[in-house]
């Protein structure tokens, strides 16, 4: 098995592709995680600025609306048009947290159903806002679809729970069994985003989050998968601390994403 690191664009939105692409290739990534309705190039220019430097591509969708029908829609057409793009894999910000059950289901179902019939790995990113919220959330939709697939951003149940969810064995368990994509960035009981994973200060959060990591690992070698794609996925303000008054960040976010992958290829074993 292979894994594959990608680079979000998160904190480089504002900047040129050519650029951004330049930086990532250089700084040792093998793709990247683009928010696909965002991207102003065609899918022809994406995939062929890629191919260049010998990227990959894995999209990033959100579904967005009023209501769960808009949503369902957003889904399908973002879907469709994130497949232009070639992508390893699709990520998505499914449903809502304020929608029922039900109307969250249809969501997830659309999604496994859009997955199955254009054979592309898709999975729901556990993160607030969304019905993945929470690990006991979540437990109860993955318990009724048997084929719903997850993005594994726990740092946001740290929050929710005020955890380390150790506390939650059973759930994340299962949660890991379902995971296809990671986003590495280690979150703790009060924030979604550690100051800075390399103080000292942090080392139980982040040898945390490395053996959750490490499990999900463990069950794609299991399964014999022939890669699984991980995106360090650090962000800039107001995800990242800045000091009071001045509003400067507290540490360099391209760096630490690096650090990451540096720090995950080093400790993960596979």
């Amino acid at each position: 098995m292979k894994i594959i690191y990608a680079k979000s664009k998160w904190e480089m939105w504002e900047a040129p592709l050519n650029i951004f692409l330049e930086r990532t290739k250089n700084s040792g990534f093998d793709a990247t995680e683009l928010f696909i309705p965002l991207m102003s190039e065609s899918p022809e220019e994406m995939i062929e600025m890629h191919q260049k430097l010998g990227l990959a591509i894995v999209a990033q969708i959100i579904t967005q609306g009023n209501t769960p029908a808009e949503h369902l829609a957003s889904l399908e057409e973002r879907f469709i048009r994130a497949l232009e793009f070639k992508p390893l894999h699709i990520n998505c910000h499914t449903g809502r947290d304020i929608f029922s059950f039900e109307d969250n289901s249809i969501l997830f179902k659309k999604g496994i159903e859009l997955s199955s019939k254009y054979n592309i790995s898709f999975s729901n990113e556990t993160h607030r806002a969304r019905p993945t919220y929470s690990a006991v959330e979540t437990r109860k939709y993955l318990d009724a679809l048997p084929d719903m697939r997850l993005t594994a951003d726990f740092s946001h149940w740290m929050v929710v729970h005020e955890t380390d969810l150790k506390d939650q064995e059973e759930n994340v368990r299962i949660a890991i069994e379902r995971s296809d994509h990671i986003h590495a960035r280690v979150g703790y009981a009060e924030g979604p985003q550690v100051t800075d994973p390399r103080a000292m200060e942090w080392k139980a959060e982040v040898d945390n989050h490395l053996e959750i990591w490490q499990k999900i690992v463990d069950n794609h070698v299991k399964k014999n998968s022939d890669y699984l794609t991980i995106t360090p996925e650090f962000g800039p303000p107001n995800y990242m601390h800045t000091l009071p008054y001045t509003n400067v960040p507290v540490g360099d976010v391209w760096d630490i994403n690096v650090y990451m992958k540096d720090l995950l290829k080093k400790t993960l074993v596979f």
